[in-house]
């Protein structure tokens, strides 16, 4: 890969090597080739020197040995960036246990392709950009920052077409980061659809009472018509608001005009799984995949009125569904259907977080 020489570089070498660059800064010093030979440090311009994002400057004045450019520089770079030390706070969790890392305002001149919104891409610590593909694109947040789940399903989605994984990182007020993998995941069971006729045979039986949360119970001795819908209960069955309206809609041919949470749960059941409540586990649904008591069910499902609204909410909800060994998927209607997006822990060796609390 060719580079050329910053002619825009306005500046001879300082004492301290480092001089401001309108792309960054450039740095001169003996290590500059080692810092991108070895840890994929900045970007390397031809035999000159490296040129470095400010995040970077910070993360080789911490672990590097690197002197600030200037003594006032950090003060002077937090005024124009006010969250230049949440981004370092995200380098440094990502750098320091050995990834290698390219930040966005290199990939075009380094011939990178990534998802529009990606702020970086990342190697293991085995590889290296000069002589392999990345393997994840990476964003970071704020934990205090919107949890836009659209944005966060398309981004993914670009990701993932391009042969990558998406991985987010959160940092908080205290520079404490947490890391997540996102994506699209199409949750399946094995018990197939509810068949329409089961929906009609449902509205047909015994006598209904109203309940108080907007359910009903259906008064009913014998066999019911379908397991999946509706809480056994003596002498009948309990029917919440989303499954009592599902059962009319369906009974009467106007599954069209289905209120969100009783679409997403007629979706949950074609897709062959049993939803039951959530509710001791912050969701809506928690959903088997093969029918009750052959095994735990593996999936949280949110109603999107519910869900959390910033990444503290997000990071809460799938820590607590990563500690009872389930995945946290929240709805969002995509082209007319339901897709679900997954917020999960990655596994224990790619947990990057702060080597130490300041």
């Amino acid at each position: 890969m060719m580079f050329t020489r910053p002619a825009n570089s306005k500046q001879e070498p300082s004492r301290r090597g480092v001089v401001q660059h309108d792309e960054g800064w450039f740095y001169q010093g003996q290590a500059a080739h080692r810092l991108w030979n070895k840890s994929a440090i900045g970007r390397l311009v031809g035999s000159e020197g490296l040129l470095l994002s400010s995040s970077e400057v910070i993360f080789c004045h911490e672990h590097r040995h690197l002197e600030w450019p200037f003594d006032s520089w950090l003060s002077e770079q937090l005024g124009d960036r006010p969250r230049l030390l949440e981004e370092a706070a995200i380098l440094e969790a990502l750098r320091v246990p050995g990834n290698r890392i390219v930040v966005h305002s290199n990939f075009e001149a380094m011939g990178l392709s990534s998802a529009a919104a990606s702020w970086g891409l990342r190697w293991p610590s085995e590889e290296h950009p000069s002589t392999s593909e990345a393997t994840y694109e990476v964003r970071w947040y704020h934990a205090s920052e919107e949890l836009d789940i659209e944005d966060l399903f398309e981004w993914s989605e670009q990701v993932r077409e391009g042969g990558r994984m998406a991985e987010v990182l959160v940092v908080d007020d205290e520079h404490a980061v947490v890391t997540y993998r996102v994506g699209a995941v199409e949750p399946e069971g094995e018990m197939g659809a509810v068949p329409d006729d089961d929906f009609v045979t449902i509205s047909e039986l015994g006598e209904s009472s109203g309940l108080d949360n907007g359910g009903s119970f259906i008064h009913f001795e014998g066999d019911w018509p379908n397991d999946r819908v509706g809480i056994p209960y003596p002498s009948g069955r309990i029917m919440d608001q989303q499954a009592s309206e599902l059962v009319e809609a369906m009974a009467n041919g106007s599954a069209g005009s289905l209120s969100i949470g009783a679409s997403i749960l007629g979706d949950l059941l074609n897709r062959g799984l049993h939803p039951r409540p959530g509710f001791k586990y912050g969701t809506r649904w928690r959903c088997y995949d093969r029918p009750m008591g052959e095994d735990h069910a593996p999936w949280l499902v949110v109603h999107p009125a519910e869900g959390p609204v910033d990444w503290e909410g997000a990071c809460l909800a799938s820590r607590l569904a990563s500690g009872v060994n389930k995945t946290w998927l929240h709805p969002l209607l995509v082209e007319s259907e339901w897709r679900y997006l997954s917020i999960t822990r990655p596994p224990a060796d790619s947990r990057w977080n702060n080597p130490h609390r300041r």
